[in-house]
């Protein structure tokens, strides 16, 4: 499959999901093999009683792009672990997430996701653990 296929593709399974990830208005933005890149907007709904971004909220993109990058060996997977490091406050209009594989294994894949703001500044680091189930 290539990438554009692939981006498609992924993009009509974001816009038939439902729950958390539509509630957000996750998009994905870049896909190719055990890589993504979505973004998301920063609302009233997804922030927290200080205007910043929602732990919460970051860490749901973080994951939802970790899954879908290892998604793309055509497995499907759940997380068994994960690690995020907060490093700033998140501000502005929008986030952006680039998932990245360090270790795809037989049964187990490892993704580092970075979390940056509308400006480009890292905001945040998410270490993820991912279990196939296929």
């Amino acid at each position: 499959m290539t990438n554009k296929e692939m981006l498609k593709q992924a993009k009509e399974g974001l816009k038939s999901s439902e729950g958390f990830i539509n509630y957000h208005n996750f998009q994905i933005v870049d896909i190719k093999d055990k890589y993504c890149v979505m973004e998301a907007a920063i609302t009233e709904n997804s922030t927290n009683h200080v205007g910043y971004a929602h732990g919460g909220f970051i860490f749901g993109l973080a994951d939802t792009a970790g899954g879908m990058a290892a998604r793309t060996t055509g497995r499907n997977v759940v997380t068994i672990n994960a690690h995020i490091d907060y490093l700033k406050p998140a501000l502005g209009t929008k986030l952006k997430a680039v998932a990245e594989v360090v270790k795809d294994g037989k049964t187990i894949a490892v993704y580092e996701v970075k979390i940056y703001d509308d400006k480009e500044k890292e905001v945040a680091r998410v270490g993820l653990s991912y279990f196939y189930i296929d």
